[in-house]
């Protein structure tokens, strides 16, 4: 096995957390011209069982569910039947509610409270 050498460059360094400690201080904007990171992957397909599993780990309806995903009914239960697949800004979604369900409790700005007996 061959040893890879690292090179660190301290400048570099010292530059990146300049740039990040200006942005936090609302000095500086980041944008895809002065940034070198890595974007992440697109999101694995899920699968009706899948969508099935997390709706019921999070004890909702599937007319619960749609509402907290943004969607419709349908396309919840479209997603469950295997007639469609969540693709884009929704499977997203879906993947972040998987590893953190607790996303999709927070109340945002304009939510109303609804409360049914």
């Amino acid at each position: 096995m061959k040893d890879t050498e690292i090179e660190f460059d301290a400048d570099d360094f010292i530059g990146a957390v300049e740039v990040v400690r200006d942005h936090v201080k609302g000095k500086r904007k980041i944008t895809m011209r002065t940034s070198k990171f890595a974007l992440p992957k697109k999101p694995a397909p899920m699968s009706p069982k899948q969508i099935i599993a997390l709706r019921q780990t999070l004890k909702m309806s599937q007319p619960v569910f749609a509402r907290m995903l943004n969607v419709g009914s349908t396309t919840a239960a479209s997603w469950e039947r295997g007639s469609r697949k969540p693709s884009g800004p929704a499977l997203k979604i879906l993947r972040v509610a998987q590893k953190h369900p607790e996303v999709l409790m927070e109340p945002q700005e304009n939510d109303a409270l609804v409360e049914k007996a």
